[in-house]
């Protein structure tokens, strides 16, 4: 039996202009240098789903509580990444559990 982690963080990003994602990906992946999550990834999106295209790119992070999560989001580089992510992207959708 596999351990599961307290949380999974999931995010989709939709691009206003989809030659900006690799900029939207640069600037989510300084959420790697928070030191609060177990388990961390930024991908682009392979849009191998016909129906569906409207998700660009997808941070996924595993947190061993909510605590943990809270502090992911208080840190400084989250901020960071929020200024430089925000003004490329259209859609942002989260999810926990």
């Amino acid at each position: 039996m596999t351990t599961r982690p307290a949380l999974r963080h999931v995010v989709f990003f939709s691009a206003k202009d989809k030659a900006d994602i690799p900029r939207i990906v640069e600037g989510l992946e300084l959420l790697a240098g928070i030191p609060d999550s177990c388990r961390f990834e930024v991908r682009r999106n392979t849009q191998n789903d016909a129906l569906s295209s409207e998700v660009d790119v997808i941070v996924y992070a595993e947190f061993d509580s909510a605590a943990s999560l809270a502090a992911y989001k208080a840190h400084p580089l989250y901020e960071a990444s929020i200024k430089a992510v925000r003004p490329l992207r259209n859609m942002r959708i989260a999810a926990d559990f």
